[in-house]
């Protein structure tokens, strides 16, 4: 199983040149908190953050309106060693599905631009569950998709909420250090923590 993981650097450049747009000083602890959650998540963290400095809507539609303009016609950077992890794991007849915050529609447009779809069954995406990561609900309803035990599953996360839900999910859970460094709540769970996609591949052929 593989959690979307898009390039967060480049996310976070379209949030910060939104926050000038809007006169709004970029909080890096706010957006570090939304990495990996649902849209509702997303609100909830903003609003409190900003506070009446925000209009939320407004400030949403310009922000996501930037985004999808350059995701719906250019492929964001694949993260180094995804496509050598992604083939090991075909070769070996490991389904794969992506659990993201992200929406369907947006989600297998990034995937087809990227030229990785071919490796999924299909998407389970933020707007297919009422509960956004850290909550489970995502990755138990992938493992109900896939037929599988959640136990029996790998989830492959790059933030905080991402792995919390992988966790509570009871998969085995692969933290791939990006933007966000592991919370001190996160290093007491006993995933692996790993600096990269190439350290997650040479993991699992040592288990294999």
């Amino acid at each position: 199983m593989k959690s979307s993981s898009a390039s967060d650097c480049f996310k976070r450049q379209v949030f910060k040149q939104t926050c000038q747009d809007f006169n709004l000083p970029y909080l890096e602890t706010a957006y570090l908190n939304i990495i990996g959650r649902n849209e509702a998540g997303v609100k909830e963290i903003l609003c409190t953050s900003y506070g009446d400095a925000m209009d939320y809507p407004v400030f949403r539609q310009q922000w996501k309106q930037t985004y999808l303009n350059i995701v719906e016609n250019q492929a964001i950077p694949v993260k180094d060693g995804v496509i050598e992890l992604l083939q090991w794991l075909q070769q070996q007849h490991v389904p794969m599905v992506v659990a993201t915050s992200t929406n369907k529609q947006l989600a297998l447009k990034k995937l087809e631009l990227a030229g990785l779809n071919s490796f999924f069954s299909t998407v389970t995406a933020g707007d297919e569950v009422s509960k956004g990561k850290p909550d489970p609900e995502i990755y138990l309803l992938t493992a109900k998709r896939l037929n599988v035990k959640p136990e029996q599953c790998l989830a492959f996360e790059d933030s905080n909420n991402g792995i919390t839900a992988a966790i509570a999910a009871n998969m085995q859970a692969f933290q791939i250090i990006d933007l966000v460094e592991p919370s001190d709540e996160v290093k007491t769970f006993g995933h692996h923590i790993l600096s990269s996609m190439h350290e997650a591949l040479a993991l699992l052929k040592q288990q294999a």
